[in-house]
């Protein structure tokens, strides 16, 4: 009644079934970033909230400008969540999530800072676009390796996992 099963290839086919780690892990890598029009909206955002600020607006007005960017940036990292079709545990973003999100924090604020300073003998319209472009293009810039760079640690990760495991049969 019982019929015989042949234990290599039952491994075979199983191991032929299973999703392999390289797929998940480039599918990790791919929607990392949000694909490439979060990162556009984002550094649009930007570049309207610093332009603005560059016509020297009241401190309510500043203010009000300033609730409206972090509520839009916050409305977009929401969506951005809820599409993603990926959901990482919280404990596989280590310490390079982390450094990744303080030295963009770091780069770009030095870029509006640095690029305020150069342009102040300008008019106020000329050096607000100045500097909104500036920085907007060196958060682009910044982005796509440091992303990568992040997200790279997760596959170096699990690839030692799975050689251990190898080695372990």
């Amino acid at each position: 009644m019982s019929t015989p099963v042949d234990a290599e290839q039952a491994w075979t086919d199983l191991q032929r079934i299973r999703v392999t780690r390289e797929r998940v892990y480039d599918e990790v890598e791919r929607g990392a970033s949000g694909g490439p029009g979060s990162a556009y909206l984002t550094a649009a955002l930007m570049w309207l909230f610093l332009a603005g600020q560059g016509l020297e607006p009241p401190l309510w007005g500043s203010l009000l400008a300033l609730a409206g960017y972090l509520a839009l940036l916050g409305a977009l990292g929401v969506c951005e969540h809820r599409r993603s079709r990926m959901r990482l545990h919280h404990s596989r973003y280590d310490g390079r999530s982390l450094v990744m999100l303080l030295g963009g924090a770091t780069v770009t604020a030095a870029t509006v800072v640095l690029s305020g300073r150069l342009v102040e003998p300008l008019a106020p319209l000329t050096a607000g676009l100045i500097q909104a472009t500036v920085s907007a293009g060196v958060f682009l810039l910044f982005l796509g390796p440091a992303t990568r760079w992040s997200v790279r640690a997760l596959r170096t990760r699990g690839a030692g996992g799975a050689v251990r495991e190898e080695a372990v049969r």
